[in-house]
């Protein structure tokens, strides 16, 4: 009796048949050349490190996510990579630790994770990202949301917004101008994600609650921002958010929601996130931080266009090949593929070129139109 379960794949992974692989291979180069074209060095980290490195670069938090294992060399635990970000920065604290700054680098690789969720059930994603090493200035921040529209509209990605926040907003307020006492700072974070007037009054972050207001459209919400700044704690952070925007102006729709956190854990003073028209959530965030382990500053950014192939897929066209009959001129076809041809060789009589998905035949020398 054969088993109907024993080809299943388990729950969040996937195979890509063709169409699929097709696009993914074409939106992975694509982002990738944008990177090489703004001067940014791919580096490959490999897919499985000792999980106390990971976990050091990470506080911690990304290992609870990440499939562990025993190493039968060393005993020590190993780790299936859930994010290569943590891996790119002990690269450029280690093997490119001398290297000038700012420096920059690119990547892209599979990541896996332990569990899906109810949004995202998927556990294994393509990861595509670039690192501006050893500077989170306003330029670098400017530079890097460029970058990642560049890498976006490269990929087909149309409709492009990006989404600006401030991930250290209560730190900063919390210091002096709306003081709050340690034990109240984690609260208030908490209850602005969830966007909760009642929970932030309870929590006594009455003064926070305007906040709440000050998203939207990026001009009418940093408007907003500023009006609620007194103190002046937010004016460097703002005038920096307005040259971001300038520089990237007309190439997306920009909104701002300065108090939103999720997903910016590690952020310091900017983060942003960025989706694409017809494209299911968000596509990747990013912003500045300080790479574990080495504290150095750094500002990047993290695509997963996993939903962007499912978008795009259905209409990615097949490439036109040329079907080598049996007894075929070899020296003719070896220059077609030399000439950027697909070519499909006959290995029977009665292999049919147009059911082999050939565009062309080669008939003598050339490739003739079926």
């Amino acid at each position: 009796m054969i088993d109907p379960t024993a080809d299943l794949l388990p729950e969040g992974l996937e195979d890509r048949l063709p169409q699929s692989a097709a696009a993914a291979t074409r939106i992975e180069r694509a982002m990738l050349s944008a990177m090489d074209a703004h001067g940014y060095d791919r580096v490959r980290p490999p897919l499985v490190e000792f999980e106390k490195s990971m976990a050091g670069r990470t506080d911690g938090l990304l290992t609870r996510n990440m499939f562990r294992f025993v190493d039968p060399k060393s005993l020590r635990m190993l780790a299936l990579r859930s994010d290569m970000t943590a891996q790119v920065g002990r690269i450029a604290a280690t093997g490119l630790g001398d290297a000038p700054r700012p420096l920059r680098l690119c990547y892209a690789g599979q990541v896996a994770r332990m569990a899906g969720d109810m949004l995202d059930p998927r556990r294994e994603n393509l990861q595509i990202g670039a690192e501006l090493i050893g500077s989170d200035t306003v330029a670098a921040a400017g530079e890097i949301v460029e970058l990642a529209i560049a890498a976006l509209e490269a990929a087909g990605g149309k409709g492009i917004s990006v989404d600006f926040t401030l991930p250290d907003l209560v730190d900063t307020l919390a210091e002096k101008e709306f003081p709050l006492d340690p034990a109240q700072v984690q609260a208030v974070r908490r209850e602005l994600d969830a966007k909760d007037a009642g929970g932030l009054k309870a929590a006594g972050g009455e003064a926070y609650i305007p906040l709440l207001y000050a998203t939207g459209p990026f001009e009418e919400a940093a408007a907003k921002l500023a009006e609620l700044d007194d103190g002046g704690a937010l004016a460097t952070r703002i005038e920096g958010l307005r040259q971001i925007a300038t520089r990237v102006a007309g190439r997306a729709r920009l909104t701002l929601d300065p108090s939103e956190r999720h997903g910016f854990e590690y952020q310091t003073w900017f983060g942003f996130t960025i989706y694409a028209e017809g494209v299911r959530g968000a596509l990747g965030r990013g912003g500045t931080y300080r790479i574990g382990g080495s504290d150095e500053v750094a500002t990047g950014f993290s695509l997963y266009p996993e939903e962007l192939v499912e978008a795009v897929k259905a209409d990615e066209p097949r490439r036109e090949a040329v079907f080598l009959p049996l007894g075929h001129d070899r020296d003719a076809a070896a220059q077609l593929r030399g000439m950027g041809w697909r070519t499909v060789a006959a290995l029977a009589e009665g292999d049919d070129a147009a059911a082999l998905g050939c565009s062309h035949r080669l008939e003598g020398s050339a490739a003739k139109p079926l």
